[in-house]
């Protein structure tokens, strides 16, 4: 039941032009449905690996048997704190996800929508003013993804590129430089903690030193870990599913005039998207001995339910591996599955959507410039970086 397999270092997932981990991971369905990898986390520690959409999300939802607490981000400190809600459990993780819920609900994002979509129309329209090519991480997906986290948190833009450097560091770099990022943004988010203590604003670190749990205000360590949490997830993945799609359009021009042809088949698309270039690796640790279908998971092991790995199983989507953007009943998992599904859900689908839609009816047909090509790597979160596009 052992297979020399990684998201990390496997063939396919290294850092290189033009790669597809996507594809390189959709052949594990060729294999059995868990097998055990000896080296598929960033330290080198071997997981459980989950491979059928319907196991993980049998997994997912036994919250008694595979914990959420893993501290992966205070673990790079030496410290042993959860990020709240997701490293947390049943009972305690309700509490915190009824606090939050509200601050992501659809009626929220609603309210936000406006501003949203005047960010990806003011960076779009830059980038057209500037040139007829651009990076299209650095010049658009980042700054537009971060901006909207900059604008819940209540901060201005100016600290954008520093804030894009901690995330790439801490995501996707070595050790050194994740221990680094590390500390620099629980400093960031514990002083920003403080200053809202005593200057109160209309925005969501304000919400997290005022709100109360049980009847009690939240501990230091528990706005740490919403804010923590909220900056992880703001920084990079909504920014790497944009990088992921458009990079998707540049090859493939027929999806591209269909979608400027017919622009309300933007929202279904994304989703088709979303499923083909999932990003996201979730790791739960066993709470006890257990037979999974055959696997001896131990109490204390390590099991991956990669969104990648499930969202291209043929048991669960015709021709997974075909993008078909007017694909229905598309049961991906992307967002995760369970009591765990992604709280900022709504919120990263219309980002997604809105930069879609903003970007086709600005940017004339592009390509990948001639002469570069996109880097891909795997890892913990799937990405993509060196998109240079072309409209000239």
């Amino acid at each position: 039941m052992v297979r020399d397999f990684s998201l990390f270092t496997s063939p396919g997932m290294q850092r290189m032009p033009n790669g597809d981990p996507h594809a390189a991971v959709a052949c594990l369905h060729d294999g059995p449905a868990i097998f055990y990898s000896p080296n598929n986390t960033r330290d080198g520690r071997g997981t459980w690996v989950i491979t059928r959409a319907k196991d993980q999300r049998r997994l997912l939802q036994d919250t008694a048997t595979f914990s959420s607490h893993r501290s992966i981000f205070a673990s790079a400190l030496g410290q042993n704190w959860p990020m709240i809600p997701l490293e947390l459990d049943p009972p305690a993780h309700g509490v915190f996800r009824s606090l939050l819920n509200p601050l992501f609900s659809p009626k929220r994002v609603m309210v936000l929508e406006p501003a949203i979509r005047e960010r990806a129309v003011s960076l779009i329209d830059r980038i057209c003013e500037a040139s007829t090519s651009c990076d299209v991480m650095r010049d658009f997906a980042f700054p537009f993804a971060v901006s909207i986290f900059l604008g819940f948190l209540g901060l201005a833009d100016e600290q954008l590129d520093v804030f894009v450097g901690w995330g790439k560091d801490l995501l996707h770099g070595d050790n050194v430089k994740r221990t680094a990022a590390a500390l620099s943004i629980v400093a960031f988010i514990d002083e920003l903690a403080a200053m809202r203590r005593k200057e109160p604003a209309d925005d969501f670190m304000t919400f997290a030193v005022e709100a109360q749990v049980d009847g009690r205000p939240l501990t230091d360590e528990e706005v740490r870990g919403i804010g923590v949490l909220l900056f992880v997830a703001g920084l990079d993945t909504v920014a790497t599913a944009i990088g992921f799609d458009l990079a998707h359009l540049a090859r493939n021009r027929e999806d591209q005039r269909l979608l400027r042809s017919e622009p309300d088949r933007i929202g279904l698309a994304a989703e088709e998207l979303l499923r083909a270039y999932s990003t996201v690796q979730m790791i739960r640790v066993a709470t006890r001995d257990i037979d999974f279908d055959g696997a001896p998971i131990r109490k204390g092991d390590y099991v991956s339910c990669a969104t990648m790995i499930s969202n291209r199983d043929p048991a669960e989507f015709e021709s997974p591996n075909t993008i078909d953007l007017g694909r229905e009943d598309n049961r991906h998992t992307a967002f995760a599955y369970g009591p765990h599904r992604c709280l900022g859900s709504h919120l990263a689908r219309r980002e997604i959507v809105i930069s879609l839609e903003e970007w086709l009816s600005r940017i004339p047909d592009f390509r990948i410039k001639e002469g570069t090509a996109p880097i891909t790597y795997g890892g913990h979160v799937f990405g993509i970086e060196n998109l240079i596009v072309d409209w000239s």
